[in-house]
């Protein structure tokens, strides 16, 4: 939608190309999908707070994307309700990072720009990393669905 209401994606790619956001990912590193069980709490953590923290890039694109407020608005509840429950599930809910608000005041002025282009680009990428991210969780949660009981 972004792209047929604000065509920024044909003619962007140098800001494509310079994202320095800096949003939180699941990357190898947390453990790949076949030693996820060594893994598991350390994953959680990680999805956890990357939520946590893309409820504070999600409020951004809330104040950008006024087109879609009431989506962006139910996607940042859904997002806050599914980091507390990953929260629950990890062995020490308190190891889980929650940005503290003088954090997301920083984070909101780093943001902010007084160029509607920068903005709108910005808010492709936030919601381009937040689907990644987004498909990760999911596989990892499903895997986890599938090799013990929970539910989510």
């Amino acid at each position: 939608q972004m792209c047929e209401k604000f065509t920024v994606c044909e003619n962007s790619m140098e800001m494509l190309l310079q994202n320095n956001l800096n949003l939180p990912k699941v990357t190898e590193e947390d453990g790949d999908f076949l030693t996820f069980l060594l893994f598991q709490d350390k994953c959680l953590r990680k999805i956890s707070s990357g939520l946590y923290t893309f409820q504070t890039y999600l409020e951004y694109v809330k104040k950008t994307f006024t087109s879609e407020k009431q989506n962006v608005e139910s996607l940042c509840y859904s997002t806050e309700h599914l980091a507390g429950t990953i929260r629950q599930m990890v062995i020490n809910p308190e190891e889980v990072i929650i940005p503290d608000s003088a954090t997301k005041e920083s984070l909101h002025e780093k943001l902010k720009s007084d160029k509607t282009w920068i903005e709108k680009i910005t808010t492709h990428l936030i919601l381009r990393d937040f689907t990644s991210f987004m498909e990760k969780t999911v596989r990892a949660v499903r895997y986890l669905k599938n090799t013990r009981s929970f539910s989510v």
